[in-house]
């Protein structure tokens, strides 16, 4: 199984780029595992946001592959402690065959498209991140997730 995070928007903040990649690398020990990012668009200022995320929603799509399994990293999602989502990914490890993909959308959200085309929302808390912050955030669980998993010493209970 590959797992990805496809974003929109590349990481501006120098410090966030380099956590990211930090554990980005750390997990890629364990899973292939990488970024995608999703080019930020153009010109927003005549669009509606509606119509910003309509046209973000088709550059996500556009990213998907047939068999993906899409999870939508959402508000509105499922929320669950680390270990709880050690426990996720293991299922998935066992379960997905091609592509397990998490998208963390814009700054408006997904369009009704990218909604209807997930498999699952997972929230990674009720408080609001920036959405370079929630990249690390998601980057550092993942790899705390394959840590649990593979009995090492970074999570605590």
């Amino acid at each position: 199984m590959k797992t990805t995070l496809l974003v929109v928007g590349r990481t501006v903040e120098p410090h966030y780029i380099t956590a990211i990649n930090d554990y980005v690398q750390r997990t890629k020990h364990f899973i292939s595992f990488d970024v995608e990012v999703i080019p930020e668009l153009k010109n927003t200022k005549s669009l509606s946001t509606d119509q910003q995320k309509e046209k973000e929603g088709e550059l996500i799509i556009k990213a998907l592959q047939p068999g993906d399994v899409v999870v939508l990293l959402d508000e509105r999602g499922k929320e669950m402690r680390s270990l709880e989502f050690a426990e996720y990914m293991k299922r998935k490890m066992n379960t997905v065959n091609k592509r397990l993909v998490f998208i963390i959308g814009g700054p408006y959200g997904f369009s009704e498209k990218v909604y209807g085309m997930a498999h699952e929302k997972i929230s990674m808390s009720k408080m609001t991140f920036s959405h370079q912050m929630i990249r690390l955030i998601f980057v550092e669980q993942m790899y705390r997730a394959m840590s649990i998993l593979n009995g090492g010493p970074y999570h605590h209970e």
